[in-house]
């Protein structure tokens, strides 16, 4: 069944993101909720398909079109399939995807009109997350994050065999790490890692009692993270080569084929502010009396307090405006407004004093009760429509 959910909350990505930032997002959600990396996992079967509806959809030019404007039903009424299409991918573009979801172990390649390409083993790529609150937002913040990743076993120094041996080449592959398939009647031909191997090229005998052969223990590494101004909720921040070294690392340290670590943001909710884009909204208390009368007030903001005026007459869910007091945009620097919302309080408690002076306003206000003109036809309608009625 097709999913309901918006597809941009989906992806993690905003209405305004270009295809690079949509391609960007949903490669990492399908690393994270790949079948391969989840086995026997249903919920992370389901993510992954539903990644996978939301990508075909937003990366296709004019299915996005339709989307926004006319939402799920606008799709389901103009044809448009649900399910992601992987033949409609860019053959390099669909290499490159399992070369990330792999870890990188062994080859892809191609081989058509326009010849083969091959691609650099890569390890995987990680993510954690990181909480932080709207002022972190509105400054941009550093954050000290900690993570587990497999990191090259430093006994086998990433062979996997037993110190004073070697690691045998693989009889399956013959070293290559990869076999080969054919389809369309020899046309088409394409690699695959060897299902001996995982890629490497090679089969260990005798196995490290370190890794147990697998060439990668794991460790424990914290590192400061940088965080920009503005960022938003489910945003992820990309460091290069924090990742995993691949299973055959090139060198002890895996430095230069290491995957990336992305540090998702998660925003906690404020007590005052609600966030909106890049404006903020409150609710804003006021007296019965100083919506009536007027008043002058100071209400908080992330920087410093800002004065605004409550004319006289002010109605109940009525708008005031504080030019650039919410939060920058991530792109161009430029703060948001913040929005206060009047909300009337009726005090429960009265104190004699206070009940006496409002029955005299009662009796003031006469048979109209203190009802505004328009209020007043309104209740008018109303008892006229009671009456013709009895």
């Amino acid at each position: 069944m097709p999913t309901t959910r918006d597809y941009y909350e989906i992806l993690g990505v905003e209405r305004t993101s270009d295809g690079e930032e949509i391609k960007r997002s949903y490669r990492r959600l399908a690393m994270k909720f790949h079948p391969d990396r989840n086995p026997g996992d249903e919920e992370a079967e389901g993510k992954f398909k539903e990644c996978a509806e939301a990508y075909e959809v937003l990366s296709d030019d004019q299915k996005k079109t339709i989307y926004d404007q006319y939402g799920h039903e606008g799709l389901r009424g103009r044809g448009a399939t649900a399910g992601h299409d992987f033949n409609r991918m860019n053959v390099e573009d669909i290499f490159s995807m399992f070369n990330d979801i792999f870890g990188g172990q062994g080859q892809a390649q191609a081989r058509g009109r326009g010849g083969g390409r091959q691609r650099q083993a890569r390890g995987y790529d990680l993510e954690t997350e990181v909480v932080i609150t709207l002022n972190d937002v509105l400054t941009g913040c550093e954050r000290d994050v900690e993570f587990t990743r497999m990191d090259v076993c430093q006994t086998c120094t990433g062979t996997g065999a037993k110190p004073g041996t070697t690691p045998e080449t693989c009889g399956t592959c013959g070293g290559q790490g990869a076999v080969v398939q054919s389809g369309l009647g020899g046309m088409f031909r394409m690699q695959s890692v060897c299902p001996s191997c995982q890629g490497t090229g090679q089969t260990v005998k005798d196995k490290c009692a370190e890794c147990r052969g697998k060439g990668r223990t794991p460790k424990t590494r914290s590192l400061e993270v940088k965080l920009p101004a503005g960022i938003r909720e489910g945003q992820a921040v990309r460091v290069a080569g924090e990742g995993e070294p691949p299973q055959q690392a090139a060198s002890p340290d895996g430095s230069g084929a290491r995957g990336d670590l992305h540090v998702v943001v998660r925003v906690e909710e404020n007590e005052i502010f609600q966030r909106e884009g890049d404006h903020l909204l409150m609710e804003l208390p006021i007296s019965y009396t100083q919506a009536v009368l007027g008043a002058h007030l100071e209400i908080p903001t992330l920087d410093e307090e800002a004065s605004i005026i409550i004319p006289k007459g002010t109605q109940h869910g009525e708008l005031f405006r504080v030019k650039s007091a919410g939060l920058p945009n991530l792109r161009s620097g430029r703060r948001g407004d913040l929005v206060a919302v009047a909300k009337i309080e009726v005090p429960k408690k009265l104190s004699t004093k206070q009940e006496k002076i409002l029955r005299e306003l009662a009796e003031e206000e006469g048979e109209t009760g203190g009802l505004l003109p328009e209020a007043q036809g309104f209740w008018g309608k109303i008892k006229d429509a009671i009456g013709a009625n009895k």
